[in-house]
Protein backbone atom coordinates (compact mmCIF):
# COMPACT_ATOMS: atom_id res chain seq x y z
CA UNK A 1 0.00 0.00 0.00
CA UNK A 2 1.31 3.17 -0.58
CA UNK A 3 2.14 4.90 2.49
CA UNK A 4 0.22 8.44 1.80
CA UNK A 5 -1.29 8.33 5.05
CA UNK A 6 -2.51 11.49 7.35
CA UNK A 7 -2.93 11.97 10.86
CA UNK A 8 -5.01 14.59 12.21
CA UNK A 9 -3.38 15.67 15.02
CA UNK A 10 -5.73 17.25 17.94
CA UNK A 11 -4.53 19.56 20.58
CA UNK A 12 -5.85 22.27 23.23
CA UNK A 13 -4.09 24.63 25.10
CA UNK A 14 -0.85 23.81 23.36
CA UNK A 15 -1.06 20.12 25.02
CA UNK A 16 -1.24 17.28 22.31
CA UNK A 17 -4.27 14.79 22.71
CA UNK A 18 -2.30 11.16 23.60
CA UNK A 19 -4.90 9.78 21.49
CA UNK A 20 -2.38 11.59 18.55
CA UNK A 21 0.42 9.96 19.92
CA UNK A 22 -1.27 6.46 20.33
CA UNK A 23 -2.08 6.33 16.49
CA UNK A 24 1.43 7.97 15.71
CA UNK A 25 3.17 4.91 17.77
CA UNK A 26 1.25 2.12 15.63
CA UNK A 27 1.84 4.08 12.09
CA UNK A 28 5.77 3.48 13.15
CA UNK A 29 4.79 -0.21 14.71
CA UNK A 30 3.63 -0.86 10.95
CA UNK A 31 6.38 0.67 9.09
CA UNK A 32 4.18 3.88 8.24
CA UNK A 33 5.68 7.04 8.31
CA UNK A 34 2.30 9.64 8.09
CA UNK A 35 2.27 13.11 7.92
CA UNK A 36 0.76 14.88 10.68
CA UNK A 37 -1.60 17.85 10.08
CA UNK A 38 -2.02 20.48 13.12
CA UNK A 39 -4.88 23.40 12.75
CA UNK A 40 -4.47 26.32 14.77
CA UNK A 41 -3.49 29.85 14.56
CA UNK A 42 -0.86 31.37 15.88
CA UNK A 43 2.48 29.55 17.33
CA UNK A 44 2.13 26.23 16.55
CA UNK A 45 5.59 24.98 16.39
CA UNK A 46 5.43 23.79 19.75
CA UNK A 47 3.15 21.19 19.02
CA UNK A 48 5.17 19.88 15.96
CA UNK A 49 8.38 20.10 18.17
CA UNK A 50 6.73 17.86 20.75
CA UNK A 51 5.20 15.65 18.02
CA UNK A 52 9.10 15.22 16.63
CA UNK A 53 10.38 13.97 20.00
CA UNK A 54 7.47 11.07 19.76
CA UNK A 55 9.11 10.15 16.09
CA UNK A 56 6.80 12.98 13.62
CA UNK A 57 9.37 13.12 10.54
CA UNK A 58 6.79 14.84 8.47
CA UNK A 59 4.57 17.70 9.98
CA UNK A 60 2.14 19.83 7.95
CA UNK A 61 1.13 23.26 9.88
CA UNK A 62 -2.59 24.62 8.62
CA UNK A 63 -2.48 27.93 10.30
CA UNK A 64 -5.76 30.32 9.79
CA UNK A 65 -7.30 32.75 12.24
CA UNK A 66 -10.58 30.94 11.46
CA UNK A 67 -9.14 28.08 12.98
CA UNK A 68 -8.07 29.65 16.50
CA UNK A 69 -10.91 27.49 17.93
CA UNK A 70 -12.50 24.48 16.33
CA UNK A 71 -14.97 24.87 14.17
CA UNK A 72 -17.04 21.62 12.47
CA UNK A 73 -17.35 24.15 9.16
CA UNK A 74 -13.68 25.33 9.22
CA UNK A 75 -11.62 22.29 9.85
CA UNK A 76 -13.42 20.18 7.36
CA UNK A 77 -12.93 22.51 4.70
CA UNK A 78 -9.84 23.01 5.40
CA UNK A 79 -8.67 19.50 5.69
CA UNK A 80 -10.23 18.20 2.98
CA UNK A 81 -8.86 21.51 0.96
CA UNK A 82 -5.36 20.41 1.75
CA UNK A 83 -5.66 16.83 1.13
CA UNK A 84 -7.70 16.48 -1.74
CA UNK A 85 -4.84 17.23 -3.92
CA UNK A 86 -2.16 14.79 -1.88
CA UNK A 87 -4.56 11.59 -2.78
CA UNK A 88 -4.65 10.43 0.88
CA UNK A 89 -4.39 6.45 1.42
CA UNK A 90 -5.81 6.76 4.60
CA UNK A 91 -7.16 9.97 7.23
CA UNK A 92 -7.18 8.55 10.42
CA UNK A 93 -7.38 10.80 13.76
CA UNK A 94 -8.87 10.15 17.52
CA UNK A 95 -12.50 9.17 18.41
CA UNK A 96 -12.95 11.65 20.79
CA UNK A 97 -15.99 15.04 20.61
CA UNK A 98 -14.01 16.86 18.17
CA UNK A 99 -13.05 13.45 15.64
CA UNK A 100 -16.87 12.15 16.02
CA UNK A 101 -17.97 15.81 14.50
CA UNK A 102 -15.55 16.60 11.56
CA UNK A 103 -14.03 13.15 10.73
CA UNK A 104 -17.83 11.54 9.14
CA UNK A 105 -17.98 14.95 7.29
CA UNK A 106 -14.31 14.40 5.73
CA UNK A 107 -15.47 10.96 4.49
CA UNK A 108 -18.64 12.69 2.86
CA UNK A 109 -16.21 15.70 1.28
CA UNK A 110 -14.58 12.40 -0.38
CA UNK A 111 -17.47 10.33 -0.74
CA UNK A 112 -16.00 7.44 0.85
CA UNK A 113 -17.27 5.41 3.87
CA UNK A 114 -16.20 6.09 7.23
CA UNK A 115 -15.69 3.94 10.22
CA UNK A 116 -15.74 5.08 13.95
CA UNK A 117 -14.32 4.20 17.39
CA UNK A 118 -12.25 1.50 15.67
CA UNK A 119 -9.54 -0.65 18.37
CA UNK A 120 -7.11 -1.56 16.30
CA UNK A 121 -5.66 -1.12 12.57
CA UNK A 122 -3.89 -2.49 9.51
CA UNK A 123 -2.01 -0.32 7.22
CA UNK A 124 -0.49 -3.25 5.37
CA UNK A 125 -1.88 -4.97 2.30
CA UNK A 126 -3.54 -3.64 -0.25
CA UNK A 127 -6.67 -2.55 1.23
CA UNK A 128 -7.00 -0.56 4.95
CA UNK A 129 -8.17 -2.68 7.20
CA UNK A 130 -9.81 -2.10 10.95
CA UNK A 131 -11.81 -3.72 13.63
CA UNK A 132 -14.75 -1.63 15.68
CA UNK A 133 -17.06 -2.43 18.14
CA UNK A 134 -21.05 -3.32 17.19
CA UNK A 135 -24.10 -3.94 19.23
CA UNK A 136 -23.12 -1.66 21.70
CA UNK A 137 -19.53 -3.83 21.80
CA UNK A 138 -21.34 -7.27 22.73
CA UNK A 139 -19.36 -8.24 19.47
CA UNK A 140 -16.65 -6.60 16.90
CA UNK A 141 -16.45 -6.81 13.32
CA UNK A 142 -13.56 -6.69 10.66
CA UNK A 143 -14.16 -3.37 7.97
CA UNK A 144 -12.19 -3.32 4.79
CA UNK A 145 -11.91 -0.23 2.79
CA UNK A 146 -12.43 -0.61 -0.72
CA UNK A 147 -12.36 2.82 -2.18
CA UNK A 148 -9.58 5.57 -0.86
CA UNK A 149 -8.80 7.22 1.62
CA UNK A 150 -10.08 5.23 4.27
CA UNK A 151 -11.40 7.68 6.93
CA UNK A 152 -11.23 6.45 10.45
CA UNK A 153 -11.27 7.58 14.07
CA UNK A 154 -9.41 5.18 16.85
CA UNK A 155 -10.57 4.72 20.66
CA UNK A 156 -8.01 6.39 22.80
CA UNK A 157 -6.11 4.24 24.93
CA UNK A 158 -6.64 1.04 23.09
CA UNK A 159 -3.26 1.21 21.54
CA UNK A 160 0.32 2.00 23.31
CA UNK A 161 2.68 5.00 23.04
CA UNK A 162 6.20 3.98 21.91
CA UNK A 163 9.44 5.69 22.76
CA UNK A 164 9.80 6.08 19.17
CA UNK A 165 13.55 8.22 18.85
CA UNK A 166 13.22 11.72 18.85
CA UNK A 167 13.26 13.63 15.10
CA UNK A 168 13.77 17.18 13.98
CA UNK A 169 10.38 16.97 11.59
CA UNK A 170 10.03 18.80 8.08
CA UNK A 171 7.64 21.10 9.14
CA UNK A 172 5.26 22.43 6.42
CA UNK A 173 3.41 25.85 6.71
CA UNK A 174 0.48 25.86 4.72
CA UNK A 175 -1.94 28.81 3.69
CA UNK A 176 -5.40 27.33 5.28
CA UNK A 177 -8.19 27.63 3.71
CA UNK A 178 -11.57 27.46 6.36
CA UNK A 179 -14.16 28.55 3.90
CA UNK A 180 -16.77 30.90 5.43
CA UNK A 181 -18.20 29.23 8.22
CA UNK A 182 -21.91 29.71 9.22
CA UNK A 183 -21.43 29.16 12.59
CA UNK A 184 -19.16 30.81 14.66
CA UNK A 185 -17.96 30.93 18.24
CA UNK A 186 -18.87 33.77 20.51
CA UNK A 187 -18.14 32.86 24.27
CA UNK A 188 -16.69 29.24 25.88
CA UNK A 189 -17.42 29.06 29.08
CA UNK A 190 -15.02 26.46 30.82
CA UNK A 191 -15.04 24.75 33.72
CA UNK A 192 -13.53 26.51 36.78
CA UNK A 193 -12.15 23.43 37.90
CA UNK A 194 -9.32 21.19 35.99
CA UNK A 195 -10.63 17.51 35.49
CA UNK A 196 -8.45 14.54 34.53
CA UNK A 197 -10.04 14.04 30.44
CA UNK A 198 -12.43 10.68 30.99
CA UNK A 199 -11.01 9.29 27.36
CA UNK A 200 -7.44 9.20 28.57
CA UNK A 201 -7.77 8.68 31.93
CA UNK A 202 -5.88 5.67 32.89
CA UNK A 203 -8.17 5.56 36.19
CA UNK A 204 -11.74 5.97 36.07
CA UNK A 205 -14.15 6.09 39.10
CA UNK A 206 -17.75 6.41 38.10
CA UNK A 207 -21.35 7.01 40.32
CA UNK A 208 -24.52 6.27 39.01
CA UNK A 209 -28.10 7.32 40.82
CA UNK A 210 -27.01 5.82 44.09
CA UNK A 211 -24.87 8.46 45.05
CA UNK A 212 -28.55 10.37 45.38
CA UNK A 213 -27.39 14.06 45.07
CA UNK A 214 -24.60 15.95 43.25
CA UNK A 215 -22.85 16.84 46.42
CA UNK A 216 -22.55 13.14 47.03
CA UNK A 217 -20.18 13.05 43.71
CA UNK A 218 -17.50 14.32 46.43
CA UNK A 219 -16.74 10.96 47.81
CA UNK A 220 -15.94 10.05 44.47
CA UNK A 221 -13.34 13.04 43.45
CA UNK A 222 -11.38 12.91 46.92
CA UNK A 223 -10.55 9.16 46.15
CA UNK A 224 -9.98 9.92 42.22
CA UNK A 225 -7.73 12.69 43.97
CA UNK A 226 -5.25 10.23 45.30
CA UNK A 227 -3.95 8.32 42.48
CA UNK A 228 -5.18 11.11 39.60
CA UNK A 229 -8.27 9.10 38.55
CA UNK A 230 -11.05 10.92 36.46
CA UNK A 231 -14.55 10.85 37.66
CA UNK A 232 -17.49 9.61 35.40
CA UNK A 233 -21.02 9.11 35.84
CA UNK A 234 -23.91 6.71 34.59
CA UNK A 235 -26.41 8.03 32.27
CA UNK A 236 -29.20 7.97 35.33
CA UNK A 237 -26.89 9.98 37.51
CA UNK A 238 -26.74 12.64 34.79
CA UNK A 239 -30.21 12.60 33.89
CA UNK A 240 -31.11 13.15 37.52
CA UNK A 241 -28.89 16.20 37.62
CA UNK A 242 -25.87 15.01 39.69
CA UNK A 243 -23.63 15.31 37.08
CA UNK A 244 -22.78 17.25 34.12
CA UNK A 245 -23.04 15.32 30.49
CA UNK A 246 -19.31 15.51 30.24
CA UNK A 247 -18.78 13.20 32.63
CA UNK A 248 -21.23 10.33 31.05
CA UNK A 249 -19.78 7.14 30.32
CA UNK A 250 -21.80 5.26 28.02
CA UNK A 251 -23.74 4.72 24.74
CA UNK A 252 -25.37 8.40 24.28
CA UNK A 253 -21.91 9.60 26.83
CA UNK A 254 -18.48 8.95 26.22
CA UNK A 255 -16.50 5.69 25.33
CA UNK A 256 -13.67 4.98 27.52
CA UNK A 257 -10.48 2.39 27.47
CA UNK A 258 -9.00 2.85 31.02
CA UNK A 259 -6.73 0.66 32.62
CA UNK A 260 -8.79 0.44 35.64
CA UNK A 261 -13.03 1.07 36.03
CA UNK A 262 -14.38 1.56 39.24
CA UNK A 263 -18.11 1.62 39.48
CA UNK A 264 -19.98 2.60 42.14
CA UNK A 265 -23.67 2.27 42.72
CA UNK A 266 -23.68 1.56 39.12
CA UNK A 267 -26.54 -1.60 38.01
CA UNK A 268 -24.68 -2.21 34.49
CA UNK A 269 -27.50 -1.10 31.98
CA UNK A 270 -26.21 -2.26 28.31
CA UNK A 271 -25.88 1.66 27.30
CA UNK A 272 -23.61 2.34 30.18
CA UNK A 273 -21.42 -1.19 29.38
CA UNK A 274 -21.33 -0.29 25.69
CA UNK A 275 -19.36 2.53 26.89
CA UNK A 276 -16.84 0.83 29.43
CA UNK A 277 -16.47 -2.60 28.63
CA UNK A 278 -12.96 -2.24 27.07
CA UNK A 279 -11.34 -1.83 30.50
CA UNK A 280 -8.73 -3.53 31.27
CA UNK A 281 -10.04 -4.36 35.15
CA UNK A 282 -13.45 -3.67 36.20
CA UNK A 283 -14.33 -3.04 39.70
CA UNK A 284 -18.06 -3.00 40.69
CA UNK A 285 -19.58 -2.08 44.07
CA UNK A 286 -23.22 -2.21 44.47
CA UNK A 287 -25.54 -3.15 47.73
CA UNK A 288 -27.17 -5.79 44.69
CA UNK A 289 -25.34 -8.97 44.32
CA UNK A 290 -27.72 -9.65 41.74
CA UNK A 291 -26.34 -6.39 39.42
CA UNK A 292 -25.77 -6.84 35.78
CA UNK A 293 -22.18 -5.47 36.36
CA UNK A 294 -21.17 -8.23 38.15
CA UNK A 295 -20.87 -10.09 35.53
CA UNK A 296 -18.34 -8.13 33.56
CA UNK A 297 -16.41 -7.09 36.66
CA UNK A 298 -13.00 -8.74 37.84
CA UNK A 299 -13.83 -7.86 40.77
CA UNK A 300 -16.98 -7.44 42.56
CA UNK A 301 -17.61 -5.78 46.22
CA UNK A 302 -21.09 -6.36 47.22
CA UNK A 303 -21.90 -3.02 50.09
CA UNK A 304 -22.56 0.31 50.47
CA UNK A 305 -20.48 2.80 48.30
CA UNK A 306 -21.09 5.43 51.33
CA UNK A 307 -19.07 2.69 53.41
CA UNK A 308 -16.86 1.12 50.53
CA UNK A 309 -15.59 4.16 49.01
CA UNK A 310 -14.28 6.56 52.25
CA UNK A 311 -12.50 3.45 53.02
CA UNK A 312 -11.14 2.64 50.34
CA UNK A 313 -9.91 6.55 50.00
CA UNK A 314 -8.15 5.54 53.47
CA UNK A 315 -6.65 2.73 52.13
CA UNK A 316 -5.43 4.58 49.30
CA UNK A 317 -3.74 7.40 51.77
CA UNK A 318 -1.86 5.28 53.40
CA UNK A 319 -0.67 3.32 49.97
CA UNK A 320 0.60 6.85 48.80
CA UNK A 321 2.25 7.58 52.09
CA UNK A 322 4.22 4.30 52.41
CA UNK A 323 5.27 4.77 48.52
Amino acid sequence: MSQNVFLIAEHRDGQLKRVSLEILSECHRQGVEPTVLVLGHGSLDGIATLLGKHGATKVAILDHAALAQYSTEGYTTAIHGYLAARSPTAVLGGATSQGKDFFPRIAARFGVGFAADCTSISLAGPQVKCRRPVYAGKCSKEVEFLKAPAVLTLRPNVLAVADDAATTPQIEKAAADPGSPRARIVNVAASAAKKVELTEADIIISGGRSLKNSENFKILFDCAAIVGAAVGASRAAVDAGYAPHDMQVGQTGKTVSPKLYIACGISGAIQHLAGMRTAKVIVAVNKDPDAPIFQRADYGIVGDLFEVVPLLTEELKKLKARS
